[in-house]
């Protein structure tokens, strides 16, 4: 075995850009160091196709925002078999992620994606999942062509044992060429946009000729969803510009015992910590102490579907209603909140200068009959928004664009390229709105990283909103919380009017007295 390794000053790292790469090589340098200032480290191994001796390419290189990485190429000059792969060069990190990018545009695609070994990949429109395999560094749309093309491999062998299989899969390939904007026809290997299989459709006599790639007429472009969810965190989606990308975001999540186990990092045969002295494990199918269960059905699929319910009391505030629904035959999911004191006779608006991430972290009650409000960005939810939550600030601002930018990105139509959206005929109205959209979720993800001060309005006409006061009992300098009465309109919305606590009595006496005849 022969190694070809790079040598470098102690003082230099040996995971650099590749752009550093380049310059590196490209600088003249002495006659014979050829081999000493490549970056690329040169390996033979046995290729496992034909046992000959091939060639293993390793380069150690950073990606910027995002960790080092060793990239390795093989190839084997006796039977042509390569490969291609990626592996991450840092330790399994503390928590998993989960990277979300919207495609709304052709240009779009081009993002680059590092897929871990240990990563899958969701395309939500498509109900499409890329299960674990080899590292990759590739783009979306280099992602999507290889599902594609795996997806074909055995299209031939189902066509004729399992004729309504293939049918589903042919439909899901043709979804998918429409997410790269191209036209798909199941007799080529490649989209109908190259020259070879326009050359190749000329041989028969009912299909048409196209002389250049770009007179093929391409299938209009769809808009998707793409996450990409690592147990080891070592997985990556770039966003364009800065972090604060509005089509772009992330988060981190803690790992299950299964997902652990997995990774290595937790013995199968080891027993889970026990739990501590004087606590309470609660067995399969035993409902914990003061949680109260009641029988329904699943909004989703209509089977048997119990509600969980339990009382928890806020300090400073009161008894709240925490209420939990999860089907486990569809695996529908839906908590809820609600108040579990009487009704106020004043409502409760309640102001919060936030000035850094500190006050991100606040917890924060947002019952149904309150509104949101932050004039900075001008955005405003309307009561009943979003239903009750308790969670922090930042959670529900997250909330928030996550069902904005859902609703925006995937469901609105996009054409042409560029990084802003191109109309098509007649959308010139519909495209301008999108892209003011795409500005204001920009705003919003300022807000996230609380990059500059800003103003949060919780108004509640039943009071039955909390926000949590970092100085309790004294007062909060950044907070001010005033009471007023509520209009005539919001107890009519409310149904409050129509409510009659004393001397409803005597109205019932009126209707049960006899009418005097005429």
């Amino acid at each position: 075995m022969s190694i070809h390794t790079p040598t470098a000053s102690k003082d230099e790292s040996l995971f650099q850009p590749i752009g550093a790469m380049v310059e590196q090589d490209q600088a003249p340098s002495a006659e014979g160091d050829e081999l000493e200032t490549s970056p690329v480290q040169e390996v033979e191994s046995l290729c496992m196709e034909c046992h000959q001796t091939g060639t293993t390419r390793l380069l150690l290189t950073m990606i910027p925002y995002f960790k080092e990485v060793i990239l390795m190429s093989f190839r084997c000059p006796h039977c042509g078999n390569s490969n291609t792969e990626i592996q991450s060069a840092s330790e399994i990190q503390e928590r998993g992620s989960l990277h979300t990018l919207h495609i709304t545009s052709p240009d779009d695609l081009d993002r680059q994606i590092v897929k871990s070994e240990r990563a899958t990949v969701t395309l939500p429109e498509f109900a499409l999942t890329v299960p674990e395999g080899r590292g990759q560094l590739t783009t979306v749309e280099g992602l999507i062509r290889d599902t594609i093309r795996d997806l074909r491999i055995d299209q031939p062998l189902r066509k004729v044992l399992d004729a309504d299989t293939h049918d589903k899969i042919e439909a899901l390939i043709t979804r998918l060429h429409g997410a790269l904007g191209s036209s798909y026809n199941e007799d080529e290997e490649e989209p109908d946009l190259s020259l070879a299989a326009a050359s190749e459709r000329s041989a028969r006599p009912d299909a048409p000729v196209f002389s250049t790639a770009a007179d093929a007429p391409a299938a209009p472009f769809t808009p998707f969803t793409v996450l990409v969810r690592d147990p080891s965190g070592n997985s990556h989606a770039s966003f364009k510009g800065s972090p604060m990308d509005p089509k772009w975001s992330f988060r981190s999540f803690p790992r299950t015992r299964e997902e652990n186990i997995a990774l290595g990092l937790v013995n199968p045969d080891e027993e889970e910590a026990a739990p501590a002295e004087g606590e309470h494990v609660v067995e399969e199918g035993e409902v914990p102490e003061e949680v109260l269960s009641f029988p329904g059905n699943c909004s989703s699929c209509g089977r048997d579907c119990p509600t969980l319910m339990k009382k928890v009391n806020i300090p400073y505030f009161k008894d709240i209603l925490l209420m939990s629904t999860h089907c486990h035959n569809c695996g529908y999911k839906d908590n809820e909140i609600k108040s579990g004191g009487a009704i106020s006779t004043h409502g409760k608006r309640i102001t919060l200068k936030v000035e850094d991430l500190e006050d991100l972290s606040r917890d924060i009650l947002k019952s149904e009959t309150a509104g949101l409000s932050i004039p900075e960005i001008s955005l405003t939810l309307q009561p009943g928004t979003l239903g009750g939550r308790f969670t922090t600030l930042e959670g529900l601002l997250s909330q928030v664009y996550d069902e904005l930018s859902t609703k925006a990105f995937v469901s609105g139509r996009t054409a042409g390229g560029g990084d802003s959206l191109k109309p098509r005929e007649g959308e010139s109205e519909d495209i301008a709105q999108l892209n003011e959209f795409e500005l204001f979720l920009g705003k919003l993800k300022n807000i996230l990283a609380a990059e500059e001060p800003f103003t949060v309005i919780l108004d509640d006409p039943l009071a039955n909103s909390y926000m949590q006061n970092l100085y309790a009992p004294d007062p909060d300098p950044n907070m001010t919380i005033e009471e007023y009465t509520r209009s005539f309109e919001q107890d009519e919305d409310l149904g409050l009017n129509d409510i009659k606590v004393e001397g409803y009595e005597e109205d019932a006496e009126k209707e049960e007295a006899p009418v005097a005849a005429p």
